[in-house]
């Protein structure tokens, strides 16, 4: 039995790493690109960060906006990014279709040039990193899966290190012996910081990510505050995680009931409401540093967002999570509402406030997209070792898959795979899906020799 079960976790080892391989080098890769997109990206990008207008007059922001949207007049305006010096201010401009650009202003707030936001060092990374540039509900799930996947093939990988003896010296060694034991000792090595990176990854991902978002707020005392107010007016990207999918309040003013603009993709433009230059000073009053992003409502009932993040996933604007803070401001009179910070989150939320960046690699400095940087680097030469094992086991140009097992299954497998389906649900889907094709396989074998 001991020998079935090595054989059986060397045969899904195997078989997995086979399959998810070409996603697990994709998803390592732009895992990669996207460690360094800061970097990248004020370099790339250094005459729209930092650069300046030909125009030297002094506009106030909300000028600079209505040049903006007057230049792109099938956009409107959905929020502002306001960094820290020698950043220029962002905004993001949203059509109909929900395409976004993004126009900077320089220190006069004159316009100093555009993007499309597609197409940025960082949206493309991390497009390709959460759904392979493709997107879609199937393709989310698969990289999550590939994900989940890849926290089987380390633990395996370590059972079968230990269980086969594979790193104890002996006297002569082959060349697959060679091979085996180099991407033994590097996935052991490798195990405990590449199955954080993966966790700390996952409150992004399609199904494991709904769920423990859906945990954080169905039990404030370890997940995030429940504010009671009336429904959210945003769910912007650079509204911190742990308060994306909070309930907003909304503002109180007499015209607030005339007509419904819930269906504008973009910012509110009535006589009745806050210009920025008004709510920055209200801001600022309520000592809120630069940066931060202030995401405009949607409806004449909505408010303005004020939000500082440990994850915006935008060049400049992330903080560290002590200073995370989502904040709601009436758009009549500039009033703070209410106000969510670090603080305020249960245990769950503040984990996850540290895990992503963590995981994005901005957490401490440089430090960290080392450290991050050599664990996806020896995760890949941990593949082409696995790879280069697989080939030398070969023989005569043969398939050469590792040897069957027996029908039976230890107790010991059997809670492994529970407990790895209870942690990662979608793993344990899969794994039903697995079993059940075992199953069917196995029937047309029997059938076929009866």
């Amino acid at each position: 039995m001991k020998k079935n079960n090595y054989n059986r976790f060397w045969r899904w080892h195997f078989y997995a790493s086979l399959f998810i391989m070409p996603l697990l080098i994709t998803l390592t890769l732009s895992g990669i690109g996207y460690l360094f997109y800061t970097n990248v990206e004020n370099k790339m990008y250094d005459h729209l960060f930092f650069g300046k207008s030909e125009k030297a007059e002094h506009l106030t922001i909300d000028e600079g906006i209505q040049h903006a949207t007057d230049k792109f007049p099938d956009y409107s305006l959905s929020k502002v990014i306001i960094l820290d010096d020698p950043y220029n201010k962002r905004l993001t401009l949203t059509n109909k279709d929900g395409d976004q650009k993004y126009v900077f202003l320089d220190s006069n707030n004159e316009l100093v040039g555009s993007q499309n936001a597609n197409y940025t060092f960082s949206n493309v990374m991390r497009n390709i990193h959460s759904s392979l540039f493709v997107g879609g509900t199937v393709v989310n799930y698969l990289v999550e899966l590939a994900a989940c996947w890849a926290i089987f093939l380390m633990i395996s990988g370590i059972y079968m290190t230990f269980k086969g003896k594979i790193l104890k010296k002996k006297k002569e060694e082959s060349k697959r012996q060679k091979n085996r034991k180099w991407h033994a000792l590097l996935g052991t090595i490798i195990t405990i910081p590449m199955i954080i990176i993966i966790f700390t990854g996952l409150p992004w991902s399609a199904f494991m990510g709904n769920f423990i978002y859906s945990a954080s707020q169905n039990h404030p005392s370890i997940g995030t505050p429940i504010l009671q107010q009336q429904p959210p007016t945003s769910d912007m990207s650079e509204i911190p995680w742990a308060t994306r999918k909070n309930e907003a309040p909304t503002s109180e003013h007499s015209h607030a009931h005339h007509g419904d603009m819930g269906n504008m993709p973009g910012m509110l433009d009535h006589e009745h409401m806050l210009n920025l230059e008004q709510l920055m000073s209200k801001v600022e009053k309520e000592h809120i540093s630069k940066p931060y992003s202030i995401v405009y409502p949607t409806s004449q009932e909505g408010v303005y967002t004020v939000s500082k993040g440990s994850n915006t996933g935008v060049t400049g604007l992330d903080v560290s999570p002590y200073d995370e803070m989502t904040s709601y401001f009436d758009q009549y009179s500039g009033k703070l509402i209410s106000k969510v910070s670090y603080d305020d989150y249960g245990i769950l939320a503040k984990w996850f406030t540290w895990g992503i960046p963590l995981h994005e690699g901005h957490l401490f400095g440089w430090p960290n997209k080392l450290i991050n940087l050599t664990v996806c680097l020896a995760f890949l030469f941990v593949i082409i070792w696995g790879v280069k094992t697989w080939l030398s086991r070969q023989r005569k140009k043969t398939f050469s898959p590792p040897p069957k097992t027996s029908h039976n299954v230890s107790i010991g497998f059997i809670i492994l795979m529970v407990l790895l389906g209870i942690v990662m649900p979608l793993f344990g889907i899969s794994l039903i899906v697995v079993a059940i094709i075992e199953v069917i396989l196995y029937l047309v074998r029997r059938q076929k020799t009866s």
